[in-house]
């Protein structure tokens, strides 16, 4: 990462000495990840944003839309792209405006995890074959970095995509007519599965696996891989940059213990959007509306 400061060796033998032991400076199981929170907004008319932090990690996410033209090669389709960005919050290594490896790396597997499993069906973006489509956006940016951003960038973007509502529209012939929100209720987005990372650091040569490493274990380790897959065991993709080589039962080991992860940032992020909903559709905006218009005939002089 070009903000953090590397470890020492010392550090660094103290840390692969703990591991050995089946041990870790905050006391967790190797298999054990640390508290998860997700948030969305509280406006009631804000969708498609949140709010992820594992551990102190923290990412935000912000999925938006707006009306294109599709690409010429896919008409039918309407266009889904992702783009991560580090802040300078986390450290004077972040430069604004120069392209850094780690964001090259990011977005490049969530883009194979979700945008190429056709996690988002895009030809529910269509609006007009060859002619109009929704462009979903989705916007990520890590604010601080303890280890896993990966991970809390994938869970970030998943629940965005599903609390976001895309306009409602109409169409006559060639008129398209997108509504306001205040005048139809937004649209969710149709989504085929919900994938999600999980990232597996290993030392000692492949000896010792650890989920959800902190910033000192991830400069700690001989290599990493990540599996990306959804809460019914359908991998997405397994990714391994570089690292010491890890035998064929040690990957499979990795996707099964990662599939129990997976299982449980599903629940999260449900558990979440349940809520969220709760909080927001008490009666629904047509019922505060309706309200609304009853008190104002109420309020009305008789005769």
């Amino acid at each position: 990462m070009p903000h953090a400061t590397r470890p020492s060796t010392n550090e660094s033998n103290f840390v692969l000495s703990a591991l050995r032991e089946n041990l870790r400076l905050d006391s967790r199981a190797l298999d054990q990840y640390r508290p998860i929170s997700l948030q969305f907004p509280s406006d009631p008319d804000v969708y498609g944003q949140t709010d992820v932090r594992i551990g102190k990690t923290r990412v935000i996410c912000n999925v938006s839309c707006e009306v294109i033209t599709p690409y010429p090669d896919r008409k039918f389709d309407g266009v889904f792209t992702i783009s991560c960005e580090l802040s300078p919050l986390m450290g004077a290594g972040v430069e604004v405006g120069r392209p850094d490896q780690t964001e090259a790396l990011l977005s490049r597997i969530l883009d194979k995890s979700i945008r190429r499993s056709n996690a988002l069906d895009t030809e529910s973006l269509c609006i007009i074959a060859g002619q109009k489509c929704f462009h979903v956006r989705a916007d990520l940016h890590v604010l601080d970095d303890d280890g896993g951003i990966l991970d809390a960038c994938c869970l970030a973007l998943v629940a965005a995509l599903q609390h976001f509502r895309r306009p409602d529209y109409e169409v006559h012939g060639e008129q398209v007519t997108v509504f306001d929100p205040m005048e139809r209720e937004p649209v969710k987005l149709t989504l085929q599965h919900q994938p999600f990372c999980v990232t597996t650091s290993y030392y000692d040569g492949g000896t010792i696996m650890v989920l959800d490493a902190t910033i000192l274990e991830e400069q700690c380790r001989e290599g990493e891989i990540v599996v990306s897959m959804n809460r019914h065991g359908e991998v997405c993709q397994i990714a391994k940059y570089g690292g010491v080589p890890v035998d064929a039962l040690s990957i499979l080991s990795v996707v099964k213990q990662s599939w129990e992860k997976v299982k449980m940032m599903d629940a999260v992020v449900r558990e979440a959007l349940s809520k969220d909903e709760r909080e927001r559709d008490k009666g629904g905006r047509m019922k505060a509306e309706l309200s609304a218009e009853n008190e104002r005939v109420m309020e009305r002089p008789v005769g």
